[in-house]
């Protein structure tokens, strides 16, 4: 029987299950995909129940995770493969060069200097990055990241005879032994460009709900201020469209839970930024359960703020201004008519990060991507691996999956 623990993802459920078992003394390992670990929360601009920016709960947990010997973490890895049974794991892990030294050295200036600028993931489309780069606030681990492939050939020579990069580092193979393993893989957003009706990736200024939270965040593309991504205007009028791709057979066939809450938030962020701007929120079923609906109150006393029962039937660009022309049916008055707006929101659904994946662990999903069993094979699953849920009850799940885990590695 192997004592230590392996947590797949590092976003807030994934933390939350190594930070919990290994302060009760197990040894704990947590493989990242990405460069740095957070997640999702990481590219919020506020979360609730408190309405927390994210440093408010990762720096916390990242402090933690310094001070505990017992956790070790992989990024830029994925587990390849999984063999053995529960209390006897043998992982393999590829991990990606990073291509900087071990050090917390400022590379900013050198970075700035390159001459290559490449999409930000970080960002959402929403910016671009240099090859070397740090794009994630209060990043951890705090390191720079070297992208190789997007230097052109006198970035090579700069970020050559820097002695903080390594254009020789190459990819490694590790394995691990391991007793139980907790899958916190997080979700994605739902690609809208599905969605041809909808004119997201078609239309400049219809965003999505997580383009949304990095222009309202201090930290994103637009230091916080919530501009018209065409031409940096102010929106005077903002509409929000609920169930973009959720609750659709022909999309995701559920709920994402957490959507209608997103765009309540998102709009007390413009009507915060600018008190003359009109929002409307276009719903099918608004649903704030538990104790959102007092925030779902605080929102229907916003006179600024037009909750319509009616489904977005189509969306288009008037093209010599920019703005985005909406066709909804309203459900209550029983009418269909066309509005325009400087600038609309998808809320886009919360799909998990496994979806159309092959798994290198034995476990069942269902038709959608979510992780439905495994427990008795010693693999839990913890946050939106398993379903739709909010950063609290992703936090809950995080634990419970450790206790589990532990459960197993202790032989029940």
């Amino acid at each position: 029987m192997s004592n230590s623990i392996l947590v797949v993802g590092g976003g807030f459920s994934g933390l939350t299950a190594a930070i919990e078992a290994a302060e009760v003394g197990y040894e704990v390992y947590i493989v990242e995909k990405t460069p740095f670990l957070g997640g999702r929360v990481a590219q919020l601009n506020k979360y609730f129940p408190k309405l927390c920016p994210p440093s408010c709960g990762l720096e916390i947990q990242f402090q933690r995770i310094k001070k505990n010997p017992r956790i070790k973490f992989f990024t830029q890895a994925e587990v390849t493969a999984v063999s053995g049974d529960a209390g006897n794991y043998t992982v393999k892990v590829h991990i990606e060069p990073r291509g900087t030294v071990p050090s917390s050295a400022d590379l900013s200036l050198l970075a700035s200097s390159l001459e290559s600028d490449v999409d930000n993931e970080f960002e959402l489309g929403l910016a671009k990055r240099k090859p070397l780069y740090m794009s994630v606030p209060f990043a951890f681990p705090s390191r720079f990241v070297l992208d190789k492939a997007a230097l052109s050939r006198a970035d090579e020579l700069k970020v050559g005879k820097s002695a903080f990069c390594d254009m020789n580092e190459a990819p490694r193979d590790i394995e691990l032994n391991v007793g139980s393993i907790v899958v916190a893989t997080g979700w994605k957003p739902y690609d809208v460009t599905k969605l041809s009706n909808l004119g997201a990736g078609a239309y400049a200024n219809c965003v999505s709900n997580m383009q949304l939270e990095r222009l309202a965040s201090a930290s994103g593309p637009t230091a916080g201020q919530i501009k018209r991504p065409s031409d940096g205007k102010a929106p005077k009028k903002v509409a929000f469209v609920q169930c973009a791709g959720s609750r659709d057979q022909n999309h995701l066939n559920y709920c994402s839970y957490i959507c209608c809450m997103a765009s309540l938030k998102q709009a007390l962020y413009v009507r915060e930024q600018y008190p003359d701007a009109e929002v409307t929120v276009y719903y099918i079923d608004l649903r704030t359960p538990g104790r959102y609906d007092k925030f779902l109150r605080k929102v229907k006393a916003d006179e600024k703020i037009a909750l319509v029962k009616g489904k977005v039937a189509g969306v288009e660009e008037d093209a010599a201004t920019g703005d985005v022309i909406v066709e909804v049916e309203d459900a209550v008055k029983g009418e269909k008519r066309k509005y325009r707006y400087d600038l609309v929101v998808l809320a886009t659904g919360m799909q998990p990060s496994l979806a159309g994946q092959k798994l290198p662990f034995d476990v069942p999903v269902d038709e959608e991507g979510f992780i439905v069993g495994g427990e008795e094979k010693g693999i839990f699953a913890a946050g939106c691996a398993q379903k739709p849920l909010d950063v609290m009850r992703t936090a809950q799940s995080g634990t419970s999956a450790a206790l589990k885990a532990i459960q197993t590695v202790r032989g029940r």
